[in-house]
């Protein structure tokens, strides 16, 4: 095998592995909306959750496709966003009422 042929091998693995963990945040974000909204609780602007579905699903990114870096990272912020009303409701229970 060149030089060649291995630095192919490696960058379609090290793709494969990016788009596993997009994947895998993608239905995190999902599963954590659905479950915030089933307890009522505020799941913050629907523009961030909607907004990080159609970046992950549509061709145009800041980085190349192959490269899901950029995908993981807008996800990852998406998520942050959707679970800190979720933070802020915990806080609120440990201090109890006033």
């Amino acid at each position: 095998m060149d030089s060649t042929t291995e630095w192919i091998v490696v960058a379609a693995v090290l793709a494969a592995a990016l788009l596993t963990v997009a994947v895998a945040l993608l239905v995190r974000l999902v599963r954590a909306r659905r479950a915030l909204r089933r307890a009522g609780l505020p799941t913050g602007p629907r523009w961030v959750f909607w907004g990080a579905l159609l970046y992950f699903v549509l061709p145009t990114d800041l980085v190349p496709d192959p490269v899901y870096l950029d995908d993981i990272g807008v996800l990852l912020l998406a998520l942050r966003s959707l679970r800190a009303p979720l933070g802020a409701s915990r806080a609120d229970r440990r201090n109890g009422p006033a």
